[in-house]
């Protein structure tokens, strides 16, 4: 029996298994044979197929960075100090770059007022403050402007403890939603000279509240009726709510989209006066026979239409707005010596004599603003030679005054006026004085407009603020 040869398949056995992950070694005579081309791998019995070769393509890395050519490097180097250069002109430029805010903490509780107006007061400080036409103070900060500078002050040493300045112009400050509200000059739309930026900032800390551009005029004032803040204008009235948001646009438009919107639009605006979200106001127009008293709502259905209450024309060319109270508008007619009260409706409630000096009412008042102050029980206007007391309810006129230098206010419980030489305590209810203060004040002899706060009572004479204890 011969020895079975090594290598040979046995005849017993299956076919050869197949191996995964390696080529079958083609038999002898095989086709296949023919057909595959490699070489034999001596270690694992298997061919190996040659790949035909690859194209290499360079990766991201293999790549020359654009930025390597020195014009490239300086291409990129000078865009860089161009963009650096735009910014800083930019910021230079901007308005946080030309704005100095210097915020304080809360004030400490001011002293109680007394109960009655002391026997005599004595001078605690003074300031300038040429851009408030009446002295300001809220909470327990008095307020003074000048230049470009509002600052807060202790009311007692008038130590600043907050200021906000720009590089700008003040035109007016004025007190409203119990801020201050600052409104510089800068150019409106289409380059229109007036004081088109306004802030206002809270009393105590000097923080920036709101803040808007609009349209306002030069040789602006504010007037308010707790509400509502309009800004007078010769051909333009522009009123704003609490967050400075714009609620309607009286007159001269001067991007005037809907030219059918204004009641009238060639009208000159003499004076302003507001109450009860109401504001009114004395037009002179090309073809009217007369002065024409015109009430509007601070707040129209439509915000690019005036909503006008009534329109009435007034007898003469002298046409005064002295105030409004709930309801009623009261008008000075100079040529006609009356003082005129119109109902809600315009139409005519009542009409007093009215004894002035002619040099009185020979012009509007400054602004646009009547000169007024007013209490729980009254409304007081000061005509520019005397104070005039009118009712809360009404505006019929109560009691005269012919030495005032201003209107009066509430102070420590008792109503003050300033008079020649001092201050005068009144009865309200029928102008007996009570007693006079003595106040030195050295020279000056103008209109003084008053304020209290707390136990300390702010005149205002001209361009300087004083405070008084």
């Amino acid at each position: 029996m011969s020895e079975p040869v090594q290598g040979a398949s046995d005849s017993n056995e299956g076919p050869e298994p197949p191996v995964h992950g390696r080529h079958r070694r083609p038999a002898a005579g095989d086709p296949e044979a023919t057909q595959v081309i490699g070489v034999e791998d001596v270690l694992a019995g298997s061919v190996v197929h040659e790949q035909p070769p690859r194209r290499h393509t360079p990766s991201r890395r293999d790549r020359p960075s654009p930025w390597n050519h020195p014009r490239d490097r300086i291409i990129a180097a000078a865009i860089a100090v161009v963009t650096a250069a735009a910014g800083v002109l930019v910021w230079a430029g901007s308005e946080s770059r030309a704005t100095v805010s210097e915020i304080a903490t809360s004030p400490p509780a001011l002293p109680a007022a007394p109960e009655n107006v002391p026997g005599s007061l004595t001078e605690l400080w003074q300031a300038p403050s040429g851009a408030t036409p009446v002295p300001l103070a809220e909470g327990s900060t008095a307020i003074t402007a000048s230049g470009g500078e509002v600052a807060g002050r202790d009311p007692l040493t008038g130590q600043v403890r907050w200021r906000y300045s720009r590089d700008l112009t003040l035109c007016t400050v004025g007190k409203a939603w119990s801020r201050a509200v600052a409104v510089y000059r800068k150019d409106g739309v289409n380059n229109e000279s007036g004081c088109s930026e306004v802030v206002a900032l809270d009393p105590d800390s000097g923080h920036r509240a709101a803040q808007r551009t609009g349209n306002t005029q030069l040789g602006t004032r504010l007037v308010t009726d707790g509400s509502y803040v309009t800004a007078f204008g010769p051909t333009l009235l522009t009123t704003w709510r609490d967050d400075l948001v714009q609620t309607v646009e009286y007159g001269r438009v001067p991007a005037l989209v809907n030219p059918d919107k204004q009641p009238r639009t060639n009208c000159t605006y003499g004076s302003v006066a507001a109450a009860s979200s109401r504001i009114g106001v004395i037009e002179r127009c090309p073809g009217d026979p007369g002065d024409r008293l015109s009430v509007y709502r601070a707040v129209p259905k439509d915000a690019d239409q005036p909503q006008v209450s009534y329109s009435q024309i007034l007898p003469g060319v002298t046409g005064r707005m002295v105030a409004m109270s709930g309801e009623y508008t009261a008008v000075a007619l100079a040529d006609q010596h009356q003082l005129v009260c119109y109902g809600n409706d315009g139409d005519v409630a009542a009409t007093y004599p009215l004894d002035l000096p002619a040099n009185d009412l020979a012009h509007d008042p400054a602004g646009g603003v009547p000169a007024t102050s007013s209490t729980g029980s009254g409304v007081y206007w000061f005509t520019g030679s005397r104070l005039m007391a009118l009712s809360r309810d009404t505006l019929a006129p109560k009691w005269t005054l012919n030495t005032a230098l201003g209107p009066g206010v509430e102070f420590d419980h008792q109503f003050v006026v300033p008079i020649d030489g001092g201050l005068a305590v009144l009865n309200e209810d029928n102008g007996s004085a009570i007693r006079t203060i003595a106040v030195n004040r050295h020279g000056y002899t103008g209109p003084v407009r008053l304020t209290a706060l707390g136990p300390v009572l702010l005149e205002q004479r001209g361009d300087t603020v004083v405070a008084l204890r």
